[in-house]
């Protein structure tokens, strides 16, 4: 049996990729399509080539936000148009285009948002509203009651474009995924890597921010007990999608955080190459 590849939410799915948003199909219960075979487990590895379209080499929509691609040609292909005639929503990753969702969930985190945030696009929800910043940061459910940060590593529906003019995102966004640091903990010597080059808007007031930012990334590595690459590579991405274009982070920072992972195992190729290809996905 064929598919029509013009259906009602690939056609939404290709003007959304249009506009530089990463989109991928979601199956019934709102949630994103399994794992083909090849990919169950993670055996195909994840994302051995950061040049690709999606997370791997399978044709197919696997690995959930890592899957969402803006390339036409691969949400018109065959595999991904069966997908999409099985799919009930279009989804995007908001990190992926450089933005970040603030899911409203009811009333009184509208009242709070309302007194509390700029102005910026609004998308109303079944239950409340998305308001997209631009700027990407890392997400984080449950910011406060019936708040969530979407942005990398994460899925959002895609719900129509809103109205009002996308604005810059705001410190007290940022802050809401601050979490108090752990004590340091000593690690192994790290092979040292360049800090990426500054050139962005500095949007740290303090020094505190940053600081605290790192400590983060530390402690998730350290308490990660499984998928300890793949936790170190996400925690790379996050820390690199927050700081990683003005200018801020340091070797000793990079060296703080390759120490973490050698803590948990990881070797110092596997730190570089982890480091390389989050640089690569934000485009630094």
């Amino acid at each position: 049996m064929t598919h029509d590849p013009r259906s009602a939410l690939l056609s939404v799915a290709l003007e959304c990729a249009a506009l530089g948003l990463p989109v991928l199909p979601l199956r019934r219960g709102k949630v994103p399509f399994g794992n083909c075979p090849a990919c169950a487990g993670n055996a195909c590895g994840g994302r051995p080539n950061m040049k690709v379209p999606g997370p791997c080499r399978c044709p197919h929509p696997c690995h959930a936000w890592a899957a969402a691609t803006t390339d036409s040609a691969v949400l018109s292909s065959p595999a991904w148009v069966d997908a999409w005639a099985r799919a009930v929503a279009v989804a995007y990753h908001p990190g992926g285009a450089g933005l970040t969702v603030v899911d409203l969930d009811d009333a009184d985190a509208l009242a709070w948002a309302r007194a509390t945030l700029p102005a910026t696009r609004i998308v109303p929800t079944t239950r409340g509203e998305h308001w997209i910043y631009r700027g990407a940061m890392a997400s984080r459910n449950a910011v406060r009651p019936g708040v969530d940060i979407k942005s990398t590593m994460v899925y959002a529906r895609w719900l129509g474009p809103g109205t009002g003019t996308i604005t810059e995102l705001p410190n007290a966004v940022r802050a809401l995924v601050v979490r108090k640091p752990a004590p340091a903990r000593p690690g192994a010597p790290v092979l040292a890597v360049p800090a990426p080059a500054g050139g962005g808007v500095c949007c740290h007031r303090t020094p505190t921010y940053l600081e605290r930012g790192i400590a983060m990334a530390e402690q998730r590595i350290t308490e990660a007990r499984s998928a300890i690459h793949t936790t170190v590579y996400r925690t790379f991405l996050a820390v690199l999608s927050t700081h990683g274009r003005c200018g801020c982070l340091t070797e000793d920072h990079i060296s703080r955080l390759f120490t973490a992972a050698r803590a948990k195992g990881e070797s110092p190729r596997h730190c570089t190459e982890a480091w390389t290809n989050a640089r690569t996905t934000l485009g630094l």
